[in-house]
């Protein structure tokens, strides 16, 4: 979890500074980080994005070890980084990476909840 925890930070520091775009894209992978480690705790690995985002879902969210919505957070942050990442400068507004940010924060505290996550990743 100290990759998701560093990741939001600069986020944070992104974001403050007027980096929206920047921020939004720490912001997702603050979440992608606290997701890898989630399904690392259940020993389950996976090499792309898409995979992970889809694991999390299958393994923790269909199952309701962690609110449903949280996968779909994971998903919008998804698609948001591909924007802020690859779209138009300008793309990723203040208030879109307010929001990620807020839900980033919701998606970290609730998996370092879970018991098989790995405080190290």
């Amino acid at each position: 979890m100290g990759n998701a925890r560093e990741s939001l930070a600069a986020a944070r520091l992104l974001y403050r500074e007027g980096y929206f775009a920047f921020a939004a894209s720490r912001a997702y992978y603050a979440m992608f980080y606290a997701a890898q480690a989630a399904l690392l705790g259940r020993g389950l690995s996976f090499s792309k994005h898409t995979a992970v985002v889809a694991a999390f879902g299958r393994e923790l969210a269909k199952p309701g070890l962690v609110p449903a919505h949280l996968h779909r957070y994971l998903l919008d942050a998804f698609d948001l980084r591909q924007m802020s990442d690859y779209g138009a400068p300008g793309a990723v507004g203040r208030e879109q990476a307010a929001a990620v940010l807020t839900r980033a924060e919701e998606f970290i505290a609730a998996v370092a909840a879970l018991p098989e996550s790995p405080q190290q990743v």
